[in-house]
């Protein structure tokens, strides 16, 4: 059975600067995968790559057998780390929006996650808070029956009270044979959803393993060695 995410050779250069270099990975499905680094060390840039906002320098990226395209867009969900949802419209409005680009949007379980967090479906944007507004993002991009999650930081704007109901929407909220790798700083939080990891450094991949692993092998948790990891890394 072929992977839902293969990477070759994947290489993006800026200017002279490698931002990645000769990334191999292969992703299945049913997986929670931590996306883990440090600033600079590529994780915006192969999210972007793996979504179609930026292309190569060299390399190749197969979402489900597709080529970076209309194909895999159509099978990806992606949460970027900064809002883009139109301040005039409301929730409803851009519910509706959603309806319209994307076949495999569930409305009913948008409102059903809007009702749970007490979010009304008929304000507008520009008067929620930046933390709300996360959520609202949050929910539209879980409310599609898509095969691979991309969420980039997801819980970055909101109080650590919300964290918890957030990873539990989730979790909760997908196929379990999609796969769904989430991008963050706050690794603590994240670590008891993980199935896997990956640690980049320097637009490289440093670790490949299973959380299960680190813990059995290594005797810690992923936070614990993320730290080790990085501080022998700038040594």
């Amino acid at each position: 059975m072929s992977n839902l995410l293969s990477i070759q050779g994947l290489t993006k250069v800026y200017s002279s600067t490698p931002a990645l270099y000769n990334v191999d990975l292969e992703i299945g499905s049913g997986h929670i995968i931590g996306l883990l680094g440090p600033n600079g060390s590529g994780k915006t840039t192969i999210i972007k790559i793996i979504c179609g906002l930026l292309q190569p320098t060299a390399g190749k990226v197969l979402v489900d057998g597709h080529e970076v395209g209309v194909e895999s867009k159509k099978i990806i969900s992606y949460l970027p780390d900064h809002t883009y949802l139109n301040d005039n419209m409301t929730i409803h409005e851009t519910i509706l929006y959603f309806m319209d680009f994307y076949e495999d949007f569930d409305a009913d379980r948008a409102y059903a996650m809007l009702e749970k967090l007490n979010i009304n479906p008929d304000a507008k944007m520009k008067t929620l808070s930046k933390g709300t507004k996360e959520k609202v993002q949050l929910i539209l991009v879980m409310s599609r029956r898509a095969r691979l999650y991309i969420l980039d930081e997801p819980i970055a704007g909101v109080d650590p009270a919300a964290r918890d109901y957030i990873l539990n929407t989730i979790i909760s909220n997908y196929d379990p044979e999609a796969t769904i790798i989430i991008s963050t700083h706050l690794i603590s939080d994240v670590e008891n959803v993980l199935d896997d990891v990956i640690f980049l450094q320097n637009g490289q991949i440093a670790l490949h393993s299973s959380v299960d692993d680190i813990r059995q092998n290594e005797g810690k948790s992923v936070d614990a060695l993320f730290r080790e990891v990085y501080r022998c890394l700038e040594n």
